[in-house]
């Protein structure tokens, strides 16, 4: 199938993007096949210049930087709002470059987890990712309430791996009354299922449900629209999809309707307080409009620098282009993985074009011991996955920088590892 993955390639419109990214290699200088992009996306070429451009205005311009700098770092964040919205159906003002994904998940649950005795709860779902987890637990117990009380999850059905849709409703239907939040992912991280934002929102809402969304696997992967779904908040990181680097700065979306709701309690900080008095230092709080008020301290110029570079690749490069090689590229790995080891794993990501991303999740048909022992045999053979306890091997085909040849591979190298 080399051949057939050859002719892809050649025929892929967005095949030069490749060369605008590093790609790691080994110790020959040969690039490895990196299908890891779900953990850390890679380095934009680019970012080297955006990034010593900060440098460069710091050293000559000291704190004048933050007016007189080639892009003022005081506006700086402004720069990466519009690109942020395109990529999750929002407007500009809907969205805000600020912290880490767990940190604006604190500050946002503090303004929209308001339980009252009759309406305290919080939906997850049950493998919800452990930071998630950890601050809904925190939430609630800093409201006073009881975690095995308050926290519900929901679960897959007995040996079933991914959530139906059906089910989940359901229990939103049934249930809804005496929860507060629903706070589900918008592609899940270990199966790489994709949740239907729209249709969740809409059944929680009608039960008078506060809904948000982390999409720290759903930005820059596969297409959002908060804005017209009606979610009312929703978080991410930018070093996965979005090739901002490890520990990117993260970001948050808080729908418009809750704009100029400023009595709404928040964490307050003065980088949050109307630009026109910010710097008079009042000693009363009056937050911006829109997802900017709920900023707390002064972003890290040097940290959003990596996540422009990137940004500026995603604007030329299209979303909707992206996804169409991403459906195209991650049928392809599909197919050749049923048929050259379709008896020896099971693929735990849906079937569905439209229910997943470009991350597949799969499952060997052996025991634990002998499964680990397949991401090293990988990693020695030059290709760059990632393993997720007891048992499931993540691999992404990002559209950006993966090619149609590195998904075959990586069968190859499978074959080779299970024969």
């Amino acid at each position: 199938m080399r051949e057939t993955a050859a002719r892809l390639d050649a025929a892929d419109p967005l095949q030069n993007f490749r060369d605008e990214f590093y790609l790691p290699s080994d110790n020959t200088g040969q690039p490895r096949v990196y299908l890891c992009g779900h953990s850390l996306g890679l380095q934009a070429r680019s970012t080297a210049n955006y990034v010593s451009e900060v440098l460069e205005d710091w050293q000559h311009l000291g704190v004048e930087g933050h007016f007189v700098a080639k892009h003022p770092w005081l506006s700086y964040h402004e720069r990466l709002s519009a690109d942020l919205a395109h990529l999750v159906g929002a407007n500009e003002r809907e969205v805000v470059t600020m912290n880490s994904l767990s940190v604006n998940l604190h500050l946002l649950l503090a303004s929209f987890y308001r339980p009252t005795p009759e309406r305290h709860k919080i939906l997850i779902e049950g493998g919800a990712f452990p930071s998630d987890r950890y601050a809904v637990i925190e939430q609630i117990r800093w409201h006073g309430f009881d975690p095995s009380l308050a926290l519900l999850e929901a679960a897959p059905r007995a040996g079933e791996e991914t959530l139906r849709l059906e089910d989940l409703c359901a229990q939103i239907e049934r249930e809804g009354a005496g929860i507060a939040v629903v706070l589900l992912p918008g592609v899940q991280y270990l199966t790489g299922q994709r949740f239907d934002v729209a249709k969740i929102t809409a059944i929680a809402r009608r039960h008078g449900c506060v809904v948000g969304f982390d999409l720290a696997h759903a930005i820059g992967n596969v297409p959002l629209a908060l804005h017209d779904g009606n979610i009312d908040f929703a978080v991410w990181c930018s070093y996965k999809y979005l090739n901002g680097g490890p520990g990117a700065i993260g970001g948050a979306f808080v729908h418009e309707r809750h704009a100029r709701t400023f009595d709404l309690p928040r964490l307050a900080g003065w980088w949050g307080h109307d630009r026109a008095t910010r710097f008079a230092m009042p000693r009363q709080f009056a937050p911006l409009p829109g997802a900017e008020g709920w900023q707390v301290s002064n972003p890290s110029i040097l940290a959003m620098a990596p996540l422009l570079a990137s940004l500026e690749i995603f604007r030329r490069a299209q979303l909707p282009r992206l996804r169409e090689k991403s459906l195209l590229l991650t049928k392809f790995l599909l197919q050749q993985l049923e048929r050259s080891l379709g008896s020896k794993l099971r693929v735990i990501t849906p079937g569905d074009p439209e229910a997943r991303g470009c991350q597949l999740s799969l499952v060997f048909n052996t025991d634990v011991a002998q499964s680990r022992r397949v991401p090293e045999r990988l990693s020695a053979a030059g290709v760059v996955c990632d393993w997720r306890e007891p048992n499931v091997l993540r691999a992404a085909p990002v559209p950006l920088y993966n090619t149609f040849q590195e998904a075959w591979r990586l069968v190859e190298v499978l074959v080779e590892i299970l024969a």
